[in-house]
């Protein structure tokens, strides 16, 4: 067996989780390979909308294993909250949740470096969430980080003293910054027990093990490509491989068991935080797609940049990423105007390029747009391709002919059940 990947192909938003609960009836595992509790998946179904941080999107299924791989970074503290949302719906946790032993764990000091880190930066902050992602991190690939596993450990207070103790050295020279650690500690140190009854394991082994047994597994990806460590716009980005690569690393999975990739995108563009976006309206029409879609974190709640959406950056993300096939997102957000912008090249430098350049940043990139004509039409009831308005399935080719993948799947509401297939779509 192979393991397909599901992961986003903007600035994150895309509505990764959705998909995911969507696709899980033709899995036997759902795994998350990286990011934390910065992400926001967020589920609809039932008349009731459930938001995950940390555990995978496939946790109301039954029947269906859910592991947080080692690439992911785990705040105890915001994972018991979780846990807690979902105790009403009767999951049998402890053998439907598994969580890799070599995945990292968010201190509460993670948080507050992350936090004096971003309030001394000013103006130059990055976005952060301000969850401890980046400096958890940090500590990972500066080899001083906590995992799961040590919790088991005789040892781990001490390494958990000896850890917060560097910390609070760094904090020493935020002099303005203010904190309380001992409350945080003892919510902390809690939570952490909550985690010790969960089933945790040698992911690595399992996954692999899985893929031998012939089980299929989806790779679950948290934020967006353009949010990737090495290709995304830094320095505005997160702390991890947000890109397919990230699956081996994240999973312990070889590159020849990757399987079908599929890459999430809407029908135009979101951002939240500070950084580059070539096509954000200021203007009536991107207020309007930020009222229309909802367009507010699911994490954080701040209100996204709203956009056209952006050729050149999404044939970049699926050319790094190997997308073998694509989910249209949010298609029904569109259907309040009767032209549709696209954009389809940059003009830099006096030049007009197709493609993502190193730096769009600190130099001067104009969209050049075409117009398409719009449905300008309620789509949320729609149940069928069949029964789409010709103006949305002549976007779908359009995009299609762009971006030289196929649109597999077509979001038209928020629901589970507003999921169109589009492989038939005559």
């Amino acid at each position: 067996m192979k393991v397909d990947v599901l992961l986003g192909l903007q600035w994150g938003d895309e509505g990764k989780g959705k998909i995911v609960d969507v696709l899980t009836p033709k899995y036997n595992v759902i795994a998350r390979f990286q990011g934390g509790p910065n992400a926001g998946h967020t589920l609809e179904f039932e008349g009731i909308k459930h938001v995950l941080h940390t555990i995978p999107s496939g946790i109301f299924r039954e029947n269906v294993l859910n592991l947080v791989g080692n690439g992911v970074v785990i705040d105890p503290v915001i994972f018991r909250k979780e846990l807690e949302k979902l105790a009403p719906f009767n999951i049998d946790i402890k053998n439907r949740l598994l969580i890799s032993k070599k995945a990292h764990l968010i201190l509460p000091t993670h948080r507050l470096l992350d936090a004096a880190s971003e309030a001394a930066k000013g103006k130059k902050k990055i976005g952060s969430t301000l969850k401890g992602i980046g400096p958890t991190y940090m500590d990972k690939t500066g080899r001083n980080g906590l995992r799961v596993g040590d919790i088991f450990l005789p040892t781990f207070k001490e390494k958990y003293d000896a850890l917060v103790e560097k910390h609070e050295g760094i904090l020493k020279h935020h002099e303005d910054f203010e904190y309380n650690l001992e409350e945080l500690e003892k919510e902390w140190m809690e939570a952490i027990d909550i985690l010790k009854n969960l089933t945790c394991v040698d992911s690595e082994t399992f996954i692999n093990n899985c893929l031998r047994e012939g089980r299929s597994v989806l790779a679950e990806g948290a934020q967006g490509t353009l949010l990737d460590i090495d290709f995304g716009t830094y320095p505005y980005v997160t702390s991890s491989n947000t890109v397919s690569a990230g699956t081996c690393t994240g999973l312990g999975v070889a590159p020849n068991t990757i399987g079908n990739i599929i890459g999430i995108f809407k029908a135009y563009c979101t951002r939240v935080g500070s950084g580059p976006f070539p096509t954000e309206l200021h203007d009536e029409d991107g207020e309007k797609i930020r009222v229309e879609g909802g367009e507010f974190g699911a994490t954080t709640g701040r209100p996204r940049r709203c956009g056209w959406i952006d050729l050149p950056a999404l044939r970049y993300a699926i050319m790094i990423n190997g997308v073998t096939e694509l989910s249209m997102m949010k298609a029904d957000v569109l259907s309040i105007f009767e032209k549709i912008k696209v954009c389809t090249h940059y003009i830099m430098d006096g030049k007009k390029i197709d493609y993502l350049p190193y730096d769009i940043d600190s130099v001067d990139v104009k969209p050049v747009y075409e117009e398409v004509k719009g449905w300008n039409t309620d789509l949320t009831q729609l149940r069928s391709m069949k029964e789409a308005p010709q103006e949305l399935k002549d976007y779908i080719a359009y995009l299609e002919e762009h971006l030289e993948v196929p649109i597999t799947v077509v979001s038209v509401g928020p629901d589970r059940a507003q999921t169109l297939d589009y492989r038939n779509r005559n």
